[in-house]
């Protein structure tokens, strides 16, 4: 025997079909996630410290530190706007920030230079 569900997601309702299974006693584990931090900077390292850019174009929505703060890799530089997600830039090491070169509001190109850290 096949059900038939509705699932609204957002605001698209979908069809889903479930065939029908013997149901058991028993619990439902599911393993542990282990997630890998996926960049969202490009870092080129230099003499004068490590150059931060825009993996893409966006806007900036916010600025999380200023010149001077001690920042570990990881740790969130600024937030860009991109395709309607909001996009953690991270610093690609630790060091501390040397100059942040956007603004809050500013459209940034991918490639584009965001921050140094030294």
């Amino acid at each position: 025997m096949i059900k038939v569900y509705k699932v609204k997601i957002g605001e698209k309702v979908y069809e889903v079909e479930v065939e029908s299974v013997r149901e058991i006693n028993g619990t439902i584990t599911t393993p542990q996630s282990t997630t890998t931090a996926v960049p969202t900077s490009v870092a080129t390292p230099t003499g004068s410290g490590t150059k931060v850019e825009a993996p893409m174009q966006g806007l900036v929505v916010s600025i999380e530190v200023t010149p001077g703060t001690r920042v570990k890799a990881g740790d969130t530089l600024l937030v860009l706007e991109a395709m309607k997600m909001e996009n953690p830039i991270v610093s690609p090491v630790d060091g501390v920030v040397e100059s942040i070169t956007v603004s809050k509001g500013d459209t940034v190109d991918g490639g584009a230079l965001v921050a140094t850290i030294s």
